[in-house]
């Protein structure tokens, strides 16, 4: 159930200062410091915080600067009196890529088993853990533990843990396990003393063990055979759970094992029944799938939107299908027609790993590869979701005499332009604007800071300015509506993940473990950090805000930052 400050700030936000305005002096103290709470009291129960994926939440008080304090190098315990702002910290595991997300009074974070909270799995033991936090202390609460699969590293790689975010509602999460498998479980864990089911085999019930509701098995059930690991932070509306399934390559990274397993899917969240599946991808996969879907209703209609392994971007109506089918609306390649797959990241063509973000009507997304592939030419788009059908900005044509003849996409290269074919501009493109290069300083020149390359980064847009990080290490900052470069900032480190904006300002990690802290502008002249703070170690994932709480998770430690440490 909301807060009573939570119902007022949604339900009166419309009228709060009309109502403010005729209150008397002593009332008036007391309404603005029920907003001011209304504005922190907000859980962040899925990555992006909702289904439209933009990290943006409202809060007040953030802090911008801060010291994360020392860790004794024997024992590992946090020194809590060199920190300064730092509420509390946990302990993860040994790598930490999953995004933290809050709900229920706690933090869910997904990572690897290099901690060994629990005794029947030492630290020693590989496993892929989603751990369970407790949001106002930090102190460690429950932990479900996924061991590995015996087919090794082509399906599920080493260390890696869990990747991805859960999505809360209530007293339940889901959440995809690196075994391929789509999990709902009780929030409570086992600490509320019961077996919550309809699944009820669990061996193991203590206080500090996951209690499971349903599974569904993505690899036994549909035949989907994901490369490297599953990774998918699911979203919901209503009763239908969307699922992207990481269905990708075999060990030779050419082929794809498994053709006919869906890439997409649509449940219902109370019982794992699949309402329908899609393999759009097909026999285009290029590596892996580990973008995640996006809902929002855009032209009216409730769409599901996804990222594929192929490059494209494909809108289903967000539905339960007919017949185990969806509704496909549009399909978008986000990549040239004439670009090229390569092995090892050696090409031009990309694939896409960050998820789509709406704003204002419209679908921003980048391209990008696995990080082990390196840096290369990237992508940004801004779509128009009302379109209808093939929405690429280009068509493939192969010249037939005097008729060009439509060409059916193919995995490595669309067009091959010495064959006789042609990229010819699509009519029905919902490309808005495009962005890959642009010559800030008109000096007729292309240079490394005026260039977009690959990101796995997810866009986060407010007051029509965008931001987002490539994996060269730049910071982009765009116009949303017009797509044109307002700066870019070299930060000097990959960066893994995606913005927060809150408070006005924008807090973005790199590979160095930096978090950079930039005021919210376009303007170049606000083009540098205000602050730029060390974490220790290595900042895979995003920033996020939480009941008025800063949360930034490094490679070992997760970070609650307040003013004041309190």
């Amino acid at each position: 159930m909301k807060s009573t400050y939570a119902y007022f700030a949604i339900v009166g936000s419309a009228c709060v200062g009309m109502t403010i305005a005729g209150l008397l002096p002593e009332e008036r103290v007391v309404a603005q410091d029920q907003v001011a709470k209304a504005e922190v009291t907000k859980d962040w129960p899925q990555w992006g915080g909702d289904s439209k994926r933009n990290n943006t939440p409202t809060a007040t008080n953030i802090p911008t600067n801060w010291e994360i304090g020392g860790f004794d190098r024997m024992t590992g315990k946090w020194e809590k009196e060199e920190a300064e702002n730092i509420k509390w910290v946990a302990n993860l595991g040994s790598q930490s890529y999953g995004n933290p997300v809050v709900g229920d009074g706690k933090i869910f974070v997904g990572t690897n088993n290099g901690n060994g909270y629990i005794d029947r799995y030492p630290s020693k033991v590989d496993l892929g853990c989603l751990v369970c936090f407790d949001e106002a202390t930090g102190e460690f609460l429950w932990q479900h533990s996924s061991e590995k699969l015996p087919t090794g590293r082509v399906h599920d790689w080493p260390l890696q843990g869990v990747c991805c975010a859960p999505y809360i509602e209530g007293k339940k999460l889901w959440f995809v396990t690196s075994r391929g498998e789509v999990r709902c479980l009780d929030t409570e864990g086992f600490r509320d003393g019961e077996n919550d089911g309809p699944y009820k085999d669990e061996e193991f019930t203590g206080e500090k063990e996951a209690d499971v509701i349903w599974v569904f098995d993505m690899m036994k059930d549909l035949g989907v055979s994901q490369h490297n690991m599953c990774s998918c932070s699911v979203t919901c509306l209503g009763d239908i759970l969307f699922v992207n399934t990481s269905n990708g390559v075999d060990e030779s990274h050419i082929v794809i094992p498994s053709t006919e397993a869906p890439s997409f899917i649509a449940m219902d969240k109370n019982t794992g029944e699949v309402y329908w599946t899609d393999k759009s991808p097909h026999t285009n996969i290029l590596h892996g799938q580990w973008s995640s879907p996006t809902v929002a209703e855009l032209g009216g209609v409730p769409q599901v939107i996804f990222a594929g392994g192929d490059g494209w971007v494909y809108s289903f109506k967000a539905d339960k299908g007919q017949d185990g089918k969806p509704e496909l609306l549009w399909k978008f390649d986000g990549n040239p027609k004439t670009s090229k797959w390569v092995l090892g990241g050696r090409g031009t063509r990309n694939n896409i790993i960050a998820t789509p973000v709406v704003y204002d009507e419209k679908v921003y997304v980048a391209v990008g590869q696995d990080p082990e592939h390196g840096e290369g030419e990237g992508h940004l788009w801004c779509l128009d979701p009302t379109k209808r059908g093939d929405v690429s900005s280009e068509l493939a044509m192969k010249i037939e005499g005097s008729q060009r003849v439509p060409i059916e996409h193919r995995r490595i290269q669309a067009v091959i332009e010495e064959d006789g074919e042609v990229a010819v501009p699509n009519p029905n493109s919902a490309v808005i604007w495009h962005y890959s290069t642009f010559d800030q300083d008109g000096d007729g020149k292309i240079e490394f800071e005026e260039t977009m390359h690959r990101s796995i980064g997810t866009c986060t847009i407010k007051d029509d300015i965008l931001y987002i990080a490539d994996f060269s290490g730049l910071l982009h900052c765009l116009n949303a509506q017009t797509g044109k470069p307002n700066w870019t900032y070299d930060m000097f480190a990959a960066a893994w993940g995606s913005a927060l904006i809150v408070n006005d300002h924008v807090y973005i990690g790199d590979e160095d473990g930096d978090v950079a802290i930039f005021k919210l502008s376009a303007d170049p002249d606000d083009a540098e950090p205000i602050e730029e703070i060390n974490m220790g170690n290595s900042v895979y994932s995003t920033p996020i805000v939480a009941n008025g709480v800063l949360y930034v998770a490094n490679k070992t430690h997760l970070f609650a930052i307040t003013e004041g440490g309190e």
